[in-house]
């Protein structure tokens, strides 16, 4: 698991990536060539920057004919989250949540 994980967060930390999935999540089925087009870098560039996504499981694709179409896999980035992101949020939504009890009970209470 820490492994993959660490695959993850490899793969995230590149701004291009990042933009590779944003442009997957806005319209998943790209193939290279099309994903190549929107970004300023060649398409081994983008296919290097592919094979990093999909070893991290964060894309998956699918050949159709003589292309191969790339898709989104967010469960990687929801395990993330999950495992690293939501305890930290945990207390402060505590405390905002017995802050709003509190200054609900004043106004009711004055």
């Amino acid at each position: 698991m820490a492994d993959d994980t660490d695959k993850v967060f490899k793969a995230l930390a590149d701004a291009s990536r990042r933009a590779l999935l944003d442009d997957l999540f806005r319209e998943p089925g790209q193939t290279l060539g099309a994903l190549a087009s929107r970004l300023a870098m060649t398409r081994q560039a983008v296919s290097q920057h592919l094979t990093v996504l999909e070893a991290a499981n964060l894309i998956s694709s699918v050949r159709q004919g003589r292309e191969k179409l790339h898709y989104l896999n967010p469960i990687p980035i929801h395990e993330v989250h999950a495992r690293w992101i939501a305890k930290f949020e945990r207390p402060r939504l505590d405390a905002l949540a017995d802050l709003k009890s509190r200054l609900e009970g004043e106004q009711t209470d004055g």
